[in-house]
């Protein structure tokens, strides 16, 4: 119901965009969030915006460089990431829970994307 898109390769200090689409019901009503992953790692919070999208909130790692954003009437959310690093190199997940949650913690969200890999080259 959630599908990541828009990983890739990319040099350090390039740009990637994430997509996260909803399907199968809408999402219009959650708070979303952006997870990552890197090899032998837990999850780790990147991003995360209410359902008006009127309230973001980022990891301090990414904090300046990566933009949460959402458009409801096309049941997405996206991931601008800028200036990436080596250590931005992960699997990425979008990720749904309840607005009321709005949390930074992998276990209180819902639903799950597959996934989307990102690798940064130095």
């Amino acid at each position: 119901q959630l599908q990541a898109s828009g990983g890739g390769l990319v040099q350090a200090g390039g740009s990637l965009r994430l997509s996260c689409a909803a399907s199968g019901r809408t999402f219009s009503r959650y708070a979303m969030g952006w997870f990552r992953q890197a090899p032998g790692k837990e999850h780790e919070f990147a991003a995360r915006i209410t359902w008006s999208g009127g309230n973001t909130g980022y990891a301090d790692s990414v904090k300046g460089r990566f933009t949460i954003s959402r458009d409801n009437a096309k049941n997405t959310v996206y991931l601008q990431m800028n200036s990436l690093k080596p250590e931005d190199t992960a699997v990425y997940y979008c990720a749904a829970t309840s607005d009321s949650v709005y949390s930074r913690e992998p276990t209180d969200y819902d639903h799950w994307g597959q996934g989307t890999l990102v690798t940064v080259s130095s």
